[in-house]
């Protein structure tokens, strides 16, 4: 197999895209830069290593998990371990079997595609994906009726590395012709340090160490947060012309961006006191809560839901959400079971 330098090509190009440069450069580039998710690097190692001797692309992947643990970064690393470019686009982009087919065909020898969001291709559109995946061919069909006629494009090897929020809305078709499946998790405060201290360097930085904490705490457990408050933590030490900076201004820092001790921000408490007083605790539908609050129903149950049910403040039964007592105890709020609850267990 031919090695090339690897590089990101985005058939739909968006007006963000130059201002996503800056968060590109803390990514790290190769797997041993690459903080946590020990298992999934393990493998997708070993993974690599088999098909560089080969001289064949990597199988398949599919990469899940809460948004900005990392799939993209991933996806990305796959690419330069291998040698070879990657072109990116996600599902929604896709919008007719045409130009799915345009992407698939100018591909080259080894490429990876990597698709965001792969959950919400459509159904008429995944179905190219499939002898695309098992026999790097495209079926297409040419003319209708009863003059219609299919016709066989074949494809250069290539490998498809899908990333989505919700592996369960994939069909059973697509999903069985991932070679590697991994689901993302959460990551410890160890991890978040050590991230945070790695984007500090790059970064050019100085930092407290209990800096590094107060951060760490308040970051989600995910990655894109930490850096994301990392940088407006830095803001508010430029304004006050701090040199390093310290425990203090990021305590009062991140308490005027709205961000509590365990990472919680203004939706986050919107939602569970809505919850709680216009709904006595739960259980409460996810439409209710969405339309209580002016949020979307996908924002809730991506962005939100999962950190808040990871901690314990959130619980999702069979008739619906319910705060739980930590919660009520975080909020400083009494906790009275109502009638609802008394059924069901946390």
């Amino acid at each position: 197999m031919i090695e090339r330098e690897s590089h990101i090509t985005d058939p739909q190009e968006t007006e963000t895209d130059n201002s996503n440069q800056f968060d590109l450069a803390l990514r790290p580039k190769t797997l041993s830069e690459y903080v946590g998710q020990n298992d999934i690097k393990m493998n997708l190692g070993v993974g690599i290593k088999a098909a560089k001797k080969r001289g064949e692309p990597v199988e398949h992947i599919l990469l899940y998990g809460p948004p900005g643990l990392g799939k993209t970064t991933l996806a990305n690393i796959v690419a330069r371990e291998m040698g070879v470019n990657i072109k990116t686009t996600s599902g929604p982009a896709i919008e007719k079997q045409g130009d799915l087919a345009s992407i698939l065909s100018n591909l080259e020898e080894n490429d990876i595609l990597f698709i965001d969001e792969i959950h919400r291709i459509k159904t008429h559109i995944e179905e190219i994906l499939y002898s695309a995946m098992e026999d790097y061919a495209l079926d297409i069909i040419i003319g209708k009726g009863p003059a219609a006629r299919s016709m066989r494009i074949e494809l250069p090897k290539f490998t498809l590395i899908g990333a989505t929020t919700k592996a369960g809305s994939l069909s059973s078709p697509l999903r069985d012709r991932f070679g590697h499946i991994y689901k993302l998790d959460f990551y410890n405060n160890e991890e978040m340090e050590s991230i945070i201290h790695r984007s500090a360097n790059l970064l050019k930085m100085d930092i407290e160490e209990n800096a590094v904490k107060e951060i760490a705490k308040c970051s989600r457990r995910t990655p894109r947060i930490a850096n994301r408050l990392l940088k407006r933590v830095r803001d508010f030490a430029e304004v006050e012309d701090k040199k390093t900076i310290e425990a203090e201004l990021t305590k009062s820092s991140l308490k005027t961006m709205g961000v509590d001790v365990v990472g919680l921000d203004r939706t986050d408490r919107k939602i569970l006191l809505t919850i709680i007083e216009k709904f006595n605790g739960g259980p409460v539908g996810l439409n209710t809560i969405a339309a209580a609050t002016a949020e979307e129903t996908e924002t809730i149950e991506d962005l939100y839901e999962p950190y808040l049910m990871q901690i314990g403040f959130l619980d999702r039964t069979n008739r619906g959400r319910m705060v739980t007592p930590n919660a009520y105890a975080h909020l400083k709020i009494e906790y009275i079971q109502n009638e609802n609850q008394k059924n069901l267990f946390y």
